[in-house]
């Protein structure tokens, strides 16, 4: 029906395999149909992939490489996705929901990580340390060895990119668990290593529930430092798992992050970053704009305006939206959507308002309508708990103060935003958001060479930016005594 092939392997040592705990399904979210078989890795695939790895890593095979070659390389990787965007996007469609056109978005996006970071691999570069006449101290950086990434499914080509390009181009061999429910568009990043020329086991994937591949690689003994991006919990075990080794994490973990609206501020502007913010990928992204925080003055303008917007989106299957526009897919599964669902419709029980959607639409596949609810407050759960959904939570605020305590009111600290004319207005929230990043007057300002990580249970650590790349490094001092 799709032409996608039917039994995807991973890909261990330069070699594709099969699971040892068998295969999975994969399912189109926009049909529910089954799209393809995905081989499964139990905990003895994982060990041969981290043994991989570290001989890679041992033998000096990328560490010992001058940095403008392993920049080549990865840059090299990025080429190669852009080469075959057609053909991934439309896989990565099929296996996760998302329009056609905002597939590719994403595989440009996974492109240019590999870009930045293979042109930031020669700036990783130590210091001297005057210490008087008779000593000679430097610094230098080195690679950790082997890097776990455990790769979430709202982008699971981008995210992997993300890190896979800042270790690779710091010279770390890689461990890659894809996502049970996309592991599919992975495979291009296997076949992107090897044409870039990249060794076998520098570069190593595999699919694996999280209770037994993912378990097993982030409590593996070989394991030097490890990225997660996902939920709390999860986020939790691999961090306890990780120091019983003394093991290094970087812990991406979500969100509830909030627009604060002013009385003062371009409503026009403000209505399409709503259109990106909360319905891009349909909400399913860490960094969503999910709260709404608007003064009550033009509260009820702006909702109208915003009811407007998001009921003219078309929503239906992503391979039939090729085009940029108005368009948004399904879920990524119909057990995220119902989750989701039953966030909105208890909301709606405990006195909120649907200005628009609230509801899956009447036809097959993991769909939810475009939803914004008013009538919050801050203690109700759709306004403090991550949904990971096209829902966004309306609040409404008198002062300033008000604003950002209702901002900073969740346990967590993604991101966060401000929209007002009033400069003095808009450094002092953004000083006093308690995010890692801040936006003023555009959602999703800034892009791969802007640092991005959370605060709270967000999670800690930074990616993106050449802050990223120290994730991947460890400083060592070398102290020389001259005599004379």
């Amino acid at each position: 029906m799709q032409d996608v092939k039917p039994y995807w392997q991973n890909y261990v040592d330069g070699e594709w395999a099969d699971g040892g705990a068998g295969r999975i399904a994969v399912a189109d979210p926009a049909t529910g149909e089954t799209l393809a078989e995905q081989a499964l890795a139990d905990a003895a695939n994982v060990g041969r992939a981290v043994a991989a790895a570290r001989r890679v890593h041992l033998s000096g095979a990328l560490s010992s490489l001058r940095a403008v070659e392993r920049g080549r390389m990865v840059q090299a990787m990025g080429r190669y996705l852009l080469e075959h965007i057609d053909e991934i996007s439309r896989v990565l469609t099929l296996e996760q929901g998302k329009p056609l056109w905002e597939a590719r978005v994403e595989i440009e996006g996974a492109a240019r990580y590999f870009e930045y970071y293979g042109n930031q691999a020669e700036t990783v570069e130590g210091r001297s340390i005057p210490l008087g006449a008779d000593y000679y101290d430097f610094t230098t950086y080195e690679p950790y060895g082997v890097s776990a990434q455990i790769i979430p499914w709202n982008y699971p080509v981008e995210m992997t990119a993300r890190s896979l390009s800042a270790a690779l181009a710091t010279g770390n061999a890689c461990v890659i668990k894809t996502p049970e429910l996309t592991p599919l568009t992975n495979a291009w990043l296997a076949h992107a290593a090897e044409a870039a020329g990249l060794p076998a086991g520098a570069v190593n994937i595999l699919c694996g529930l999280g209770h037994e591949a993912g378990a097993a690689l982030s409590a593996h003994e070989h394991v030097n430092q490890i990225v997660f991006t996902g939920s709390v919990p999860t986020g939790v075990a691999i961090a306890s798992a990780a120091a019983r080794n003394v093991v290094p994490c970087v812990l991406e973990l979500g969100g509830k992050s909030a627009a604060i609206v002013h009385a003062d501020a371009d409503l026009d502007a403000f209505v399409n970053d709503v259109r990106w913010g909360i319905f891009f990928n349909a909400g399913q992204v860490c960094s969503a704009m999910s709260r709404l925080i608007v003064h009550a003055s033009v509260h009820d303008e702006l909702i109208d305006r915003l009811a407007g917007m998001a009921s003219s989106l078309s929503v239906g299957a992503g391979i039939d939206r090729p085009e940029f526009g108005a368009n948004m897919g399904a879920m990524v599964s119909h057990g995220q959507r119902d989750r989701a669902l039953g966030m909105v419709q208890n909301a709606i029980s405990g006195g909120a308002v649907a200005a628009c959607g609230g509801a899956a639409p009447d036809h097959p596949g993991a769909f939810l309508e475009p939803t914004i609810l008013t009538g919050l407050t801050p203690g109700m759960a759709i306004a403090r708990d991550e949904a990971f959904a096209p829902v966004l939570s309306v609040l409404t605020f008198e002062t300033d103060s008000e604003s950002i305590a209702i901002a900073n009111g969740t346990d967590y600290g993604l991101v966060g935003g401000v929209y007002t004319r009033d400069i003095d207005r808009a450094m002092r929230t953004a000083r006093d958001v308690r995010a890692g990043q801040v936006f003023v007057n555009e959602w999703y300002a800034g892009g791969v060479e802007t640092p991005f990580g959370g605060y709270g249970k967000s999670g800690y650590g930074r990616e993106k930016g050449r802050e990223a790349l120290w994730n991947y490094v460890q400083t060592k001092n070398v102290a020389i005594r001259i005599r004379s």
